[in-house]
């Protein structure tokens, strides 16, 4: 009953900047958690960041925490990723994902809705 599509990514030297995009579809897409997972290359799918259905709890993985922000808008539908400071070890494969638990979705994997995801790369 969730439909979601990242959008976004891209190429970005090291300390630069990105926005990504989740835009999401169905009637009770305010229900959900929803959260960001990456995987890289030869990688497990890592727990990025996560927010609760209206946005006031926000958790992020110890890799991104003050480099990463995540917010959304139920009104639009979406919700963001705003990406500062990238680093080479954040290029990765980047999932918007929604489950109705938390936890799940800071699990970095199981939740019950994915986007096909929108690859990050960050190189020199």
């Amino acid at each position: 009953q969730v439909q979601l599509v990242e959008s976004g990514g891209g190429l970005v030297r090291p300390g630069g900047s990105l926005r990504l995009s989740c835009a999401g579809s169905g009637r009770t897409f305010s229900s959900y958690a929803m959260g960001w997972s990456r995987q890289a290359p030869g990688k497990e799918r890592e727990f990025v960041a996560s927010i609760n259905w209206n946005g006031v709890m926000k958790v992020y993985g110890d890799s991104v925490k003050g480099r990463f922000t995540i917010s959304r808008d139920n009104i639009k539908n979406e919700m963001y990723l705003q990406m500062n400071s990238l680093k080479p070890e954040d290029t990765a494969v980047y999932y918007c994902n929604a489950d109705l638990s938390p936890s799940t979705i800071r699990s970095g994997r199981g939740s019950q809705y994915w986007g096909q995801g929108t690859q990050v790369t960050v190189s020199s």
